[in-house]
């Protein structure tokens, strides 16, 4: 497997640790990022944010922006969704993870997000990937639908080259044959890309799955895999969510998932980097 350079290990030996503001993901603990799947409403993201924040959590994910496979499905808050997720961040303290379409939206999302997403149907707009490379902000580059792991590092060579070095790699789940599940969740792109790569792995299993029922186990065997962090949807009534709300996890459920996290990090001698004491939700 050759090609990339910035990214190789054999380029940097040390592990890249990326800073967000007072943050950072690919240390020695590790990083949850937790919300739902589309902000849909004040309302709606006050709650998951205030019961995320009460686990500990220290990021939030949230589109305001979808990129949807029907033009008939819901697009997004757009601009107000950004202003939503700022708004909600402030309050109880969370970093927001966003996904950013296109080129023509990077000036827009720039000033909402701490760290800018960059979906699996952008993994290769190779124009776009060079416009984010020269941002100083973190970039969470998912890996593409249906893309190898040596594209996937191609990537996220594009964005270094240009002179982001923010970059946080994060697997989701490839397309198959298999129809039982969204996608298949390849747990051993993990272990093999901080084998050929120093930059941090996340996983999102919600993604990888597509099935509520399958995010606890997947995330615990992405962290036993090596993953620097998971990436989940969580929502106050998935039932009526208006984007994904099938793969995403109830409140509840994201507690008992914490705990579970907490016990598999100790089995590897790690921890999670959760806000201390964490208080019990009410």
């Amino acid at each position: 497997m050759s090609g990339f350079k910035l990214v190789s290990r054999h380029n940097q030996k040390e592990r890249t640790i990326v800073p967000v503001g007072d943050l950072s993901i690919g240390n020695s603990e590790l990083c949850l990022i937790a919300g739902p799947c589309a902000v849909e409403s004040e309302d709606q993201l006050d709650e998951i944010a205030q019961g995320i924040s009460n686990l500990g959590i220290k990021f939030m994910r949230g589109g305001a922006y979808k990129p949807r496979t029907s033009p008939y499905a819901f697009q997004g808050l757009k601009k107000d969704g950004l202003k939503i997720l700022r708004n909600t961040s402030i309050k109880y303290n969370l970093k927001v993870v966003t996904e950013v379409l296109d080129t023509s939206l990077i000036e827009e999302v720039y000033p909402f997000a701490d760290v800018l997403q960059v979906g699996s149907r952008n993994m290769k707009n190779y124009q776009f990937l060079k416009e984010l490379g020269k941002l100083d902000k973190p970039v969470l580059l998912k890996r593409g639908m249906s893309s190898t792991v040596h594209e996937w590092l191609m990537a996220a060579e594009y964005i270094l080259l240009g002179g982001n070095e923010k970059v946080i790699l994060c697997e989701r789940g490839i397309r198959t044959f298999d129809t039982t599940v969204r996608n298949t969740m390849d747990i051993a792109a993990i272990p093999l890309v901080k084998e050929l790569s120093h930059l941090p792995v996340l996983a999102d299993p919600s993604q990888g799955t597509g099935k509520r029922s399958l995010v606890k186990p997947m995330s615990l065997a992405a962290i036993a895999a090596g993953a620097d962090g998971l990436m989940i949807e969580v929502h106050n009534e998935p039932e009526t969510a208006l984007s994904d709300g099938f793969q995403s996890i109830y409140l509840h459920q994201m507690k008992e998932l914490v705990d579970g996290i907490r016990k598999q990090a100790e089995l590897s001698s790690r921890k999670l980097n959760l806000h201390s004491p964490i208080p019990e939700i009410i």
